[in-house]
């Protein structure tokens, strides 16, 4: 263990890439989204002299040349072979070596041998004694997360933050975990020890909502609405502020009250929805009980009279699902009029539920955390075979895209408006992938921000020009039909 008693100079933080962003399925634009909050939020408690690095290999090469005293490495599952490379390179060039993230968080003594120090859970409060312990000369091998609050954290340092390099570097993130437990989620193992949804302050939300330039925002939260007082303090706060953004959020809590109203006075014009499957069995299988006795179809109407546009997330190969689940996922996503849609191939993370009981059952075929990107298939389906549920899982998404199916699926909405803002929104994201590189490659993608305002410029006036003590306080009937993977924001996270 190098000796750092003395006060450091040199500070380095990395995020690697995932072996996706490196693969076939490489499309430039989905990562070079959002910087990566979490190490920013780090950096924050580190002195103001010293000299910090902040790298992200989904959007530069790394710079090896140099001799940082520490490096701290954030860790996912499909980075985690390269982030213990490049542990290990600095390790022998003499530099002190943190390992923190959801991955090392679900196999600690995997990621131990390759660094001095890892850390467990959420970093805010475990980082500061980590930099006065090593301070001092007595850093510990580990630390593990049980103080859970967001009161009086530092801003993060978006400074550190190349702003021309991501789409949306306005990116936020007002509260940590979920309140929700759903089975193929991270979040239980993640946030083990102390509470698992927590918020900030509503005004220090507002204040860092208030130093970020431009118009966009991008709320990174797992459940955005997941408070319901907060959210609606929070939105009530951002009337004036004449932004617009998006986020994420469940099946239940647009139908639980009108929240998701005052989210749309404030500025809300697209929307992550984890319907996951229209499956109630595969629904009660994976925990995901939000869902149950939910009607789909009143959430998409809900939400299209507001002009939100819906980026629904579906998951193929839950128990019980057969070959025909991908036409009947597709059939009625382009049926109602979802704009967007995010599939996946069900996948057993490490610390989760849903591992412990694939393994116990021998289930897992393979735990080479490479192809554990949702895109392969990495078990044993129940009702199919693996070839079979990676084929319709590829079926899916080039089926949803089609031009045709773009087509149907925006003129699903009774505003001409918004089926001109579907249709753009849809097909500017799957069907000018080589427009997008060249926009990255060229280092013009923040002239293309505008465009992206425009295109999330409001529908429906009726709702966004009234005052908030004109909102209507009404409640949606919920009916039972059908029904979404809980989507863990993986850059947000501190450590």
């Amino acid at each position: 263990m190098p000796n750092l008693k003395s006060s450091i100079k040199r500070v380095k933080l990395i995020l690697p890439a995932l072996t996706e962003a490196t693969g076939p399925y490489w499309r430039p634009i989905k990562y070079s989204l959002f910087p990566p909050l979490g190490l920013a939020t780090l950096a924050a408690y580190l002195d103001p002299d010293v000299e910090i690095s902040l790298q992200d290999e989904h959007v530069e090469k790394l710079d090896f040349n140099d001799e940082p005293e520490l490096v701290i490495i954030q860790v996912y599952i499909t980075n985690a072979y390269r982030a213990y490379r490049i542990a290990d390179y600095y390790r022998a060039r003499g530099s002190y070596v943190v390992l923190g993230g959801l991955h090392v968080t679900s196999l600690p003594n995997e990621a131990a041998p390759h660094a001095d120090t890892i850390f467990l859970g959420p970093g805010e409060h475990t980082f500061p004694q980590f930099l006065r312990d090593l301070e001092s000369g007595t850093p510990q091998r580990r630390y593990e997360s049980a103080m859970r609050t967001l009161e009086g954290l530092p801003p993060m340092r978006r400074d550190l933050i190349q702003r021309q390099r991501y789409l949306v570097p306005n990116s936020i993130v007002v509260s940590r975990g979920c309140p929700h437990h759903c089975t193929f989620c991270y979040k239980d193992g993640f946030f083990a020890g102390g509470r698992s949804f927590y918020t900030q302050l509503v005004d220090d939300a507002l204040a860092e909502i208030a130093r970020l330039p431009g118009r966009h925002l991008y709320f990174l939260d797992d459940h955005l609405l997941g408070n319901p007082h907060f959210a609606r303090d929070l939105f009530r706060g951002m009337r004036g502020m004449g932004r617009v953004f998006q986020g994420a959020a469940t099946v239940d809590s647009i139908l639980r009250d009108d929240v998701v109203e005052d989210a749309a006075a404030a500025g809300l014009r697209s929307l992550f929805v984890g319907f996951e499957t229209l499956s109630a069995s595969g629904l009660k299988g994976a925990g995901k009980r939000q869902n149950l006795g939910r009607s789909y179809r009143q959430v998409v109407r809900r939400l299209d009279s507001l002009g939100i546009m819906i980026n629904g997330s579906f998951v193929f190969g839950l128990d019980g699902d057969d070959r025909d689940v991908f036409s009947r996922t597709v059939d009625w996503a382009v049926e109602v009029g979802i704009t967007t849609a995010t599939f996946h191939i069900l996948t057993p993370y490490p610390g989760t539920t849903l591992f412990t009981a694939m393994a116990a059952r021998n289930r897992i075929e393979t735990r080479n955390w490479d192809l554990y990107d949702t895109r392969h298939v990495v078990y044993r389906p129940s009702c199919m075979s693996p070839v079979e549920l990676k084929r319709g899982y590829d079926w899916s998404h080039e089926e949803f895209y089609r031009w045709g199916n773009i087509f149907e699926a925006a003129s699903a909405h009774k505003s001409v408006k918004h089926r001109l803002k579907h249709f753009c929104y849809s097909a500017g994201w799957k069907k000018f992938e080589r427009a997008w590189d060249l926009v990255i490659r060229i280092k013009q993608l923040s002239q293309m921000r505008p465009l992206l305002e425009a295109v999330l410029a409001p529908v429906a006036s009726s709702v966004t020009d009234q005052a908030p003590e004109d909102l209507p306080n009404k409640r949606i009937e919920l009916t039972p039909l059908q029904p979404a993977v809980s989507s863990m924001n993986l850059r947000s996270k501190p450590m």
